[in-house]
């Protein structure tokens, strides 16, 4: 089941995203999200017009996905990012499939004209995942971000809604 975030999802949410943080090079941050951060993307995106998508089985979030502006300033207004995790247990049942849609479809009838995604290049599940699902590459950022040692090159792909 696919639903809006709530606070009391906050725990789980966070479970993930750290773990997506500490376990992976699924982004750069080596930074674990507080419970304060995850509590406000919830409660504030959607009053900024923004969501917080959670995908829920018998009462386990399974995994998450959220959406905002891709930069700060008006002439981004109508360009969106998106972060997505999903727990590893319940890879391939199509949660991030329907994760994804439930953004897409929100930021859609928000006006939203398109939806980047910021992929670490070494991530080549998350870049499979998005071809899938119709995102175009448009730019490689050659050493963009560094974390455990390493330099990682960042790509953006992109899907117009």
């Amino acid at each position: 089941m696919i639903r809006p975030a709530t606070l009391a999802d906050a725990p789980q949410i966070r479970a993930l995203w750290n773990a997506m943080i500490t376990d992976s090079l699924a982004n750069f941050s080596e930074v674990e999200k507080t419970p304060a951060e995850v509590e406000t993307a919830i409660r504030e995106r959607p009053v900024q017009g923004f969501a917080v998508f959670v995908a829920e089985e018998e009462g386990e979030i399974t995994g998450f996905s959220t959406y905002a502006q891709f930069r700060p300033g008006h002439g981004y207004r109508l360009t969106m990012e998106h972060t997505i995790a999903t727990n590893p247990r319940f890879k391939g049942r199509g949660i991030g499939r329907a994760l994804m849609k439930a953004v897409e479809d929100h930021a859609r009838a928000m006006g939203a004209h398109s939806m980047l995604a910021a992929i670490t290049a070494q991530n080549s599940d998350g870049v499979s995942f998005h071809e899938a699902l119709g995102y175009q590459h448009v730019a490689l950022v050659p050493r963009a971000g560094y974390k455990w040692g390493q330099w990682l090159d960042l790509v953006l792909m992109q899907k117009f809604l």
